[in-house]
């Protein structure tokens, strides 16, 4: 596709990318507003993400949305976080402002929230339990604190990155309680049976390896909890088949990668995202998780 020289550009970086959603969802989202914008994806290393952000900003790009693994690292390197980056201690958006200063935000929050919220699902008063201690883990756990969780479990491979992520939303959030697990399956299983919602906020069953799950069997899961899993590609992830068997209600991570991205696009453009259109450009309207 020609990207003629004055059109605006906005970028995803991160390592992988070719599994996104995103430059198919925000293309259908500018031509739906009339915008001559277009939308790249650039798989970047985590040693080469400094290089990577001062490039689009020297190279004049509108913003750029920011995915696994950067999400934490990012924030070094940005004049200005939102309050949402700051609460959550990461960003998945970036605003190339026209003074040359850039600022983060974490639409993942909101993201989350709205996709919970759409499914039907009353965070207030819920015992969740949260997969994984990275950048997608923190927005998790602010949407769960916002939300009023009455008690949120995050568990990390490394049990000192997750007692850091319980730390810092202890203090944003004191009404919830946070507790911090190791990732082995004993600590999994375990937490898993007293749980009301389990969040997968890692990349394990993520195209291409949609055949693996952080839950290894269905017995660790128990009719009439949610389970929400944020990975959307594949659809219909190994984990929501496991919770489906055993009587899991389950949500995908499709509705949340459409409404992060509406505020993402309002941050950039100035615009009310045209929802439908981005709904329609992912599948979701026809989507059955």
């Amino acid at each position: 596709m020609e990207i003629p020289p004055n059109m605006r550009l906005v970028a995803l970086l991160g390592d992988p990318v070719q599994h996104s959603l995103s430059p198919r969802m925000h293309a259908a989202a500018f031509q739906a507003c009339g915008l001559r914008w277009a939308y790249v994806a650039f798989r970047v290393r985590p040693e080469d993400l400094p290089e990577a952000v001062a490039g689009l900003r020297a190279l004049g790009f509108a913003g750029a949305n920011v995915t696994i693994p950067h999400k934490v690292a990012v924030l070094e390197l940005l004049d200005e976080l939102d309050a949402s980056a700051r609460r959550c201690g990461a960003a998945n958006t970036l605003v190339f402002r026209t003074d040359g200063r850039s600022a983060g935000y974490n639409t993942d929050v909101a993201g989350m929230r709205r996709a919970l919220a759409e499914a039907g699902v009353e965070v207030r008063g819920l015992h969740a339990v949260v997969l994984g201690a990275g950048g997608a883990a923190r927005a998790a756990c602010a949407a769960l604190g916002e939300g009023k969780a009455r008690r949120v479990v995050v568990l990390g491979r490394r049990r000192d990155t997750a007692q850091a992520v319980c730390a810092r939303m202890r203090q944003e959030f004191p009404t919830t309680d946070f507790a911090a697990l190791g990732f082995d399956p004993a600590c999994v299983r375990a937490a898993l049976q007293g749980a009301d919602l389990v969040v997968n906020a890692t990349p394990v069953g993520m195209h291409p390896r949609g055949e693996d799950s952080p839950v290894a069997e269905a017995a660790w899961l128990r009719p009439g909890q949610v389970v929400f899993d944020m990975v959307y590609n594949p659809l219909r992830t190994r984990l929501l088949q496991l919770a489906r068997q055993a009587g899991a209600r389950t949500v995908g991570g499709l509705s949340m990668l459409v409404h992060q991205g509406a505020e993402a696009f309002e941050l950039w453009t100035g615009l009310s995202a045209p929802i439908d259109a981005m709904k329609r450009a992912v599948g979701l309207v026809h989507a059955e998780v």
